[in-house]
């Protein structure tokens, strides 16, 4: 029984310290951002970085329509090239 508890107990301060560790990359990450990065947001937005400013992000989503848009910090998910995506051939 106090095998399984201490098992529980280790398994929950691994995943809290793992936790911990993402977010301070994640932190990392966004302070890091700088004018010119390429960036995909949590909704799937991808566009270049046009200014940082307090409290919010502009990125350039289209560049022939010099279309920009506004994020908060924290909807930003990826700085740097977006993966490609892997589509099944038929």
């Amino acid at each position: 029984m106090f095998l399984l508890l201490g098992l529980i107990v280790v398994m929950f301060i691994m995943s809290s310290r793992s936790k911990k560790k993402q977010q301070a990359q994640r932190q990392q990450m966004i302070a890091g951002m700088k004018k010119g990065d390429k960036v995909t947001t949590i909704g799937g937005i991808i566009g270049t970085v046009i200014e940082t400013k307090d409290g919010e992000v502009v990125v350039k989503v289209d560049e022939q329509n010099n279309i920009r848009m506004r994020f908060v910090p924290s909807a930003i998910h990826h700085v740097g090239e977006p993966s490609p995506v892997n589509e099944d051939k038929k």
